[in-house]
């Protein structure tokens, strides 16, 4: 997805290069702390969405959710090639649903 890879190159942009009034330096500011509640919070709303909203509702939502996922892969220094990476090793499992857990009965 072109547009995340265009989200991450802006974020650290914003991180090595500050702009007075840029909303993803604030949450940079503010720390890991502040860019996980905003997550959350989107994801939330995300959720929310998907239960009431129209679609271009939940395509608005999902956007915010993945630029705050974005500036959370900047902060900790991860990039987009490393989750395509990873994308691509999990595309070739098949089957691998996890079995049931079983109850253990106590004796």
């Amino acid at each position: 997805m072109q547009g995340i890879e265009n989200m991450y190159q802006v974020a650290m942009a914003r991180k090595k290069e500050p702009m007075e009034g840029s909303y993803t330096n604030y949450l940079f500011d503010k720390g890991l702390e502040k860019i996980l509640k905003k997550l959350g919070e989107e994801n939330t709303e995300v959720i929310i969405a998907a239960m009431q909203g129209s679609k271009e509702e939940l395509i608005g939502e999902i956007n915010d959710y993945l630029y705050h996922l974005v500036v959370l892969m900047a902060e900790k220094g991860i990039t987009p090639e490393e989750v395509d990476a990873v994308m691509l090793k999990r595309e070739s499992k098949t089957g691998n649903l996890k079995p049931e857990r079983k109850e253990i009965k106590q004796l």
